[in-house]
């Protein structure tokens, strides 16, 4: 069998240029929104359904600016360490117990995945 190359074209109905997008992606990194954000932000409020249909992924294009930006599991260490202080400081808050167990959870599939 002959292996196909599925080479990602722009689609017709997207009017955002490459340099337009890249330039969305750059301010709104700048506002402080986590690839994730941008990702939701560019498919609601500009069509985009996936920025990588236009060439590369939000987290290529930041780290080719050399734009730092938080990652989910940066996010996810931040809030583990905020729950173990709350936690030590206030022993039966039970839904905070709760949350740590989900984000300990959430912290083990993303170095899983890595």
């Amino acid at each position: 069998m002959q292996e196909e190359k599925i080479e990602e074209t722009k689609s017709s109905w997207i009017k955002t240029k490459p340099e337009e997008l890249e330039k969305m992606i750059i301010e709104m990194a700048k506002e402080g929104k986590t690839p994730s954000q941008i990702g939701i932000t560019l498919r609601d409020k500009h069509g985009i359904p996936k920025a990588k249909i236009l060439g590369k992924k939000i987290t290529q294009v930041l780290k080719e600016r050399k734009i730092s930006f938080n990652d989910d599991k940066k996010q996810t260490d931040n809030q583990v360490e905020k729950l173990k202080v709350h936690i030590s400081k206030n022993k039966h808050d039970y839904p905070a117990t709760r949350s740590l167990t989900k984000n300990l959870w959430v912290l083990y599939h993303l170095n899983k995945k890595a």
